[in-house]
């Protein structure tokens, strides 16, 4: 199955992608078929902010139907922010769409997950991913979530983490594990490798940038047909 990615929202998180999928087809010894298309990630900032959901899904439209007439067999959304209008999505999308959220709900309840802590965009926390998890209890970081979301924001953007900005993220979610009894903290951000690659935060980590991949291999490699909407 050829797999087309909606990048750029952001670039890091994009590359991530890229280089994860590349890994994980190169160990099912499969090719891999795959094309991504540039979505501008201020113009997904200014629509989610606005909760714009038609707009932002017709900007998708446009983008999937690129990836359509490249060939591309299904597409998905390198951003778990920018699932804020998937429904919507769906709906005009001339793809089938695979969602990052929905694998996440049964991986939690596989490995015993009863509850889990969310670190990513403001609009992914307070939401609670959107409200489309139903096998898992969700806890998010006490305190201000916009200011936190903006500390995400800029180094999405900036596709650079500081130290600082590291060490916000670290916090947040030992107080999630410490305090509120979240078995494990969800990476509820693709671009947050920037903060978490090569580091110990010294507690688990579910990262849902591997387990959307994971899935987009398997589509790619005809292991499943599950998970297409």
């Amino acid at each position: 199955m050829h797999i087309g990615l909606i990048g750029g929202i952001g670039v890091a998180a994009t590359v991530a992608y890229y280089h994860r999928l590349t890994a994980a087809m190169r160990a099912r010894d499969t090719r891999l078929e795959l094309t991504i298309v540039h979505a501008d990630v201020f113009d997904l900032i200014r629509t989610s902010v606005a909760d714009l959901r038609e707009e932002q899904a017709v900007v998708y439209q446009g983008l999937i139907a690129r990836l359509k007439a490249a060939g591309a067999d299904c597409a998905a959304i390198t951003s778990l922010g920018g699932h804020f209008c998937f429904d919507e999505t769906v709906a005009v999308s001339p793809l089938p769409l695979v969602s990052a959220i929905a694998p996440l709900d049964g991986y939690f309840g596989d490995h015993g997950m009863g509850r889990v802590g969310l670190l990513g965009t403001e609009i992914v926390m307070r939401t609670r991913f959107f409200g489309h998890l139903s096998q898992t209890e969700t806890v998010v970081p006490p305190g201000d979530l916009v200011a936190l979301g903006q500390v995400y924001q800029d180094m999405a953007t900036s596709g650079i983490c500081t130290d600082t900005q590291r060490q916000t993220f670290f916090t947040a979610g030992r107080e999630m594990i410490e305090n509120q009894g979240a078995d494990a903290i969800v990476l509820a951000g693709t671009d947050l490798d920037l903060a978490y690659g090569g580091y110990d935060p010294g507690y688990p980590v579910v990262d849902a940038l591997d387990v959307h991949v994971n899935l987009l291999a398997d589509l790619a490699s005809g292991r499943t047909t599950i998970g297409l909407r």
